[in-house]
């Protein structure tokens, strides 16, 4: 076996220790390995969570150390303009280290913000190459530039991609432009939502364009089909979780996307503008992630070293870690993944690691959080569930996606 075969086992192991819950023989386990297997590549070029949300509700301090899991790196990027101590940011998806990486570099050696923004805020310039190939490249980690520089026949080495629409690619690139495509034969374009030039307008575009498709017999059909919604990055499990004890999930998209259109105003929501328009509103005018503001790019530049990416698991992570070390944690979305032995040994970890006061966030695909009757009490009694202020939060959470967003704060 070469080290690439065995770099392959111990990636396709980590996300089956992370993803299968049932036996390979039943249709949920077979599901489940089809998701694995998918997972492997590019599945968020853009991460769907708030970061302006998640910089609140951690309330980083100069001297905090956060551990994250890493997906497209949006969040984690824009952590930095909080001007943490350090960041250890962790996936198993191979290309979402790559791209963690990438970023790293562009934001230490691309010359000046202009670039920087074609790079990552438009992704679609064909001279995007020559500023990889001049600036980042030998500048990059060696997994990191092999993982760019390979590709298929077809398309090319994965780096085109920034020349050719990044925010078009991966799972979830694929997955919307689907939506739009079955949107655009079912007689609605989408994309005219950008046009609204205010929240009554965005409203009105709702109910007589978008909440018609969700009474449509194909998009009914899809909607109860597991595989249809892998392209989101919903694992089997997390389906059961998002379609809730109705098993209406129509109606929980439905409403999502309600609030993802309505509830923010668009040159507020740069989530609407990707999900919508499939691009930034624009540097000067537009919504941007943190990491992407002008304002904030000399501050990425200097605070970027302050971030490693690696491929590893979470509570892996954990292991080979001090006690009470570590001040804030992120967990995305991941333990609706997690049967109860993955989840107490997760927490296991992170309260022999935190620091007294750390904070943990995550997401949830229904509202409450998932923890209470899961969690050992031996282990949550350690643990202040911050309800109101969550509540709230969730409530502002411009990504509009998940049911609940959640915070934790460590006793003492």
């Amino acid at each position: 076996m070469t080290m690439n075969d065995a770099a392959s086992v111990s990636v396709g192991e980590r996300l089956g220790n992370a993803v299968y819950q049932n036996s390979a023989f039943s249709f949920e386990g077979i599901l489940e390995r089809i998701f694995a297997k998918a997972f492997k590549g590019l599945v968020y070029p853009q991460i769907w969570e708030d970061p302006v949300i998640d910089m609140q509700a951690l309330n980083i301090g100069p001297d905090d150390h956060l551990i994250c899991i890493a997906s497209g790196s949006c969040n984690t990027m824009s952590y930095l303009t909080a001007g943490p101590a350090k960041i250890t940011a962790v996936d198993l998806s191979p290309a979402h280290v790559a791209l963690g990486r990438l970023k790293i570099t562009a934001a230490q050696n691309l010359p000046d913000y202009r670039s920087y923004y074609k790079f990552f805020g438009e992704a679609n310039r064909k001279d995007n190459l020559d500023l990889y190939e001049k600036y980042i490249a030998p500048n990059l980690e060696i997994s990191a530039r092999s993982w760019w520089e390979k590709g298929s026949l077809f398309s090319g080495a994965n780096i085109k991609a920034f020349t050719k629409g990044f925010y078009r690619k991966g799972l979830l690139g694929r997955f919307i432009g689907t939506a739009h495509f079955l949107a655009r034969r079912l007689g609605t374009d989408v994309k005219q939502l950008g046009n609204a030039k205010n929240q009554e307008e965005q409203v009105a575009f709702y109910e007589n364009n978008i909440a018609p498709l969700f009474k449509t017999r194909i998009v009914r059909f899809l909607a109860s089909r597991r595989a249809a919604l892998f392209g989101l990055g919903i694992p089997p499990a997390q389906y059961e979780a998002l379609a809730g004890p109705d098993g209406d999930m129509i109606a929980v998209l439905k409403e999502r996307t309600r609030k993802l259109v309505c509830d923010f105003p668009l040159k507020d929501n740069y989530f609407a503008w990707q999900a919508f328009m499939r691009r930034y509103e624009g540097a000067e005018t537009g919504s941007l992630p943190p990491y992407l503001q002008e304002d904030n790019f000399q501050i990425v530049r200097n605070n970027a070293s302050r971030l490693q990416v690696l491929n590893e698991s979470f509570t892996d992570h954990l292991q080979t870690l001090p006690d009470a070390s570590r001040n804030g944690y992120v967990l995305l979305d991941a333990q609706d993944w997690m049967n109860d032995e993955q989840l107490n040994e997760l927490w296991a970890e992170i309260t022999r690691t935190a620091a007294p006061g750390a904070r943990v966030i995550f997401r949830t695909a229904a509202q409450p959080t998932l923890l209470t009757g899961r969690v050992h009490d031996s282990i949550l009694s350690k643990w202040d569930y911050r309800e109101s202020e969550s509540e709230a939060w969730t409530l502002q959470d411009r990504s509009a996606i998940y049911g609940g967003f959640h915070l934790y704060v460590k006793a003492g």
